[in-house]
């Protein structure tokens, strides 16, 4: 009787304007993992299968990001990785901002841990996803669900606190059929900014929180403004502009990149939500790019795993 271990993570959106690298929230939009533990007589000791309108672009080799956790897991605990037979069910949409390598770095870990009988904490996970995937924004919302935010501590360690999320404020993302690589996107970024752009962006980011708790789209207005990152990226995704006038003259709050980007976010509310999908939409069809836009909701929950025995 095998031993199976099932993972499901939400799609996440970080940065939220001005919350560069320290904030992010879980989306309903999910990522699913199989995990058939195989024996030290496997005939083959990895196999990925992967499932989903993208999976040609999902390596099925020991370079699968899913596996690089999975093997990271246990390196952790100091053992040799068994083997194992993984299936990727896709729902996110690969590199285009919405915390695709989050799902796959988490989903490994927590596989992984179901696997071996879960040694590791939900805190240990959180450290060792970050440090694979080098910064909280997406991992942890993807964890933990909700909106969190995160800030390194003397000894290295993370805070993490939660933020509210009004319930009135529903996230809509427009996803183009292009994609751009975390890389190319900091690589644009300044290696310093002025004072004025540091003080404008804490300014509009305490708002970002309040306006957030409260509900507030007036708040929310002025405080989704960014200078840290959204000045230098937006020049990397074709019809921003075009995209952001028609979000705002729908009724969206405001539009920012969701992580890295080409996703765009924008924040409205209940009654303008589906108006501001469509208008998203069809201004990046203007441009000649076709997109596609959801409007979403808050995963409160975060990942989801557990194991079982099949016969």
């Amino acid at each position: 009787m095998p031993l199976i271990a099932f993972a499901t993570v939400p799609a996440t959106t970080a940065n939220l304007g001005p919350g560069f690298d320290c904030i992010g929230a879980a989306l309903t939009l999910y990522n699913q993992f199989d995990f058939v533990l195989g024996s030290e007589f496997s005939s083959e000791p990895l196999k990925i299968n992967v499932v989903g309108s993208q999976s040609s672009q999902v390596s099925t080799d020991s370079s699968n990001l899913v596996y690089q956790a999975f093997a990271k897991f246990y390196e952790q605990l100091q053992q040799t990785p068994p083997p194992v037979e993984i299936t990727v069910k896709l729902g996110v949409p690969l590199a285009r901002g919405l915390g695709s390598s989050a799902t796959a770095i988490v989903a490994g870990l927590l596989g992984a841990n179901q696997l071996a009988g879960t040694p590791l904490s939900t805190r240990e996970i959180i450290e060792l996803a970050i440090a694979m995937e080098g910064h909280p924004d997406n991992v942890v919302p993807a964890i933990q669900g909700g909106c969190r935010l995160s800030a390194r501590q003397d000894d290295g360690q993370w805070q993490i606190c939660e933020v509210t999320w009004h319930n009135t404020i529903l996230p809509v993302v427009a996803v183009p059929n292009f994609t751009l690589s975390t890389e190319e996107a900091r690589s644009v970024l300044p290696l310093e900014v002025s004072r004025r752009d540091a003080i404008f962006n804490i300014s509009h980011f305490g708002l970002l929180i309040k306006g957030l708790e409260r509900g507030r789209g007036d708040w929310l207005k002025t405080a989704l403004k960014d200078r840290i990152h959204q000045p230098y990226r937006q020049f990397l995704i074709p019809g921003y502009q075009v995209v952001e006038q028609a979000a705002l003259a729908a009724g969206a709050y405001g539009l920012v990149i969701s992580g890295a980007g080409p996703t765009l976010l924008a924040l409205a509310d209940v009654q303008n939500a589906k108006a501001v999908a469509t208008a998203m939409t069809e201004a990046w069809n203007s441009q000649g790019i076709p997109a596609q836009s959801r409007v979403l909701a808050l995963d409160t929950q975060g990942a989801r795993s557990s194991r079982e025995m099949r016969r």
